[in-house]
C-alpha cells in the first residue's frame, strides 16, 4: 500500500516550485459548517437526554464513515492521485481537502464521544477480566488513530491548504505532506479493521 500510495519522486503530490497565482478559494467552507453544527448539538442533545437509541446512531454512523474515508483515501484516492498530472492534482486538492477539514474532525468527535457514553450507560467500562482486556485495546486502538487522526492527519491537510494560497506554492512541501495525509489514513483505516474485531467481540458477550 505505501508503495501505491506515496509513489515514486518522480510523480510525488505536488506543484512546481515556481508556480504562478491560482484563483482563490475557502480553507474552511462556510457552507458546510451548518452540517457540522447540527451533528455536534445532535450529539450534545443525545448525551443530555441519555438516549441510548441517539448515541448508538451516532456512533455506528461516525465509526462506520469514518472507517470507509480512510480506507477509500488510503488504498484508493492516493493511487489515483499519484497517475494524475499536477494541474489535476492541485485542482483535486483545493476541491478535496477543504472538506476534509471539517468531516475527519466531526466524525472522530461523533465517534469517541458517542462511545464512551455508551460503554459507560451499558457498563462495558465495568466488565471483569478476560473480558476488560478486550475494553484496553480498544483504548489502546481508539487512541493512537485519535492521536494521528487529529495529531498528523489534520495539521498536514491545514498546511497544504495554506501553502496553496500562497502565489508560489512549494512544489515539494506540498508533496511531502500529501504523502503523509494519504499515508496515515491507510494506516488509520486498516487500524478500523482492527476496531471492528474489538467491537464485534465486545458485542458478543
Amino acid at each position: 500500500m505505501a508503495e501505491a500510495t506515496v509513489g515514486s519522486p518522480a510523480v510525488a503530490v505536488g506543484v512546481p516550485h515556481e508556480a504562478p497565482a491560482r484563483p482563490d478559494f475557502e480553507i474552511v467552507p462556510l457552507r458546510g459548517l451548518p452540517f457540522v453544527g447540527a451533528a455536534l448539538v445532535g450529539l450534545i442533545i443525545a448525551i443530555a437526554g441519555n438516549w441510548l437509541w441517539a448515541l448508538d446512531f451516532f456512533h455506528i454512523v461516525g465509526g462506520a464513515l469514518w472507517t470507509a474515508i480512510d480506507l477509500f483515501v488510503g488504498l484508493v484516492v492516493g493511487p489515483i492521485l499519484g497517475r494524475l498530472s499536477i494541474q489535476a492534482r492541485v485542482e483535486f486538492m483545493k476541491q478535496f481537502m477543504p472538506k476534509m477539514l471539517l468531516i475527519m474532525p466531526t466524525l472522530v468527535i461523533m465517534t469517541l464521544t458517542s462511545g464512551w457514553q455508551l460503554a459507560r450507560h451499558l457498563s462495558v467500562l465495568a466488565a471483569p477480566y478476560p473480558q476488560h482486556w478486550w475494553v484496553n485495546a480498544s483504548f489502546i486502538v481508539v487512541g493512537v488513530m485519535s492521536v494521528i487522526a487529529l495529531g498528523v492527519l489534520e495539521p498536514a491537510n491545514v498546511a497544504v491548504l495554506f501553502e496553496l494560497k500562497k502565489p508560489r506554492p512549494n512544489g515539494a512541501l506540498i508533496g511531502t505532506l500529501m504523502r503523509r495525509f494519504i499515508y496515515t489514513a491507510g494506516i488509520t483505516g486498516l487500524m478500523q479493521v482492527a476496531t471492528l474485531v474489538i467491537m464485534t467481540r465486545i458485542a458478543t458477550w
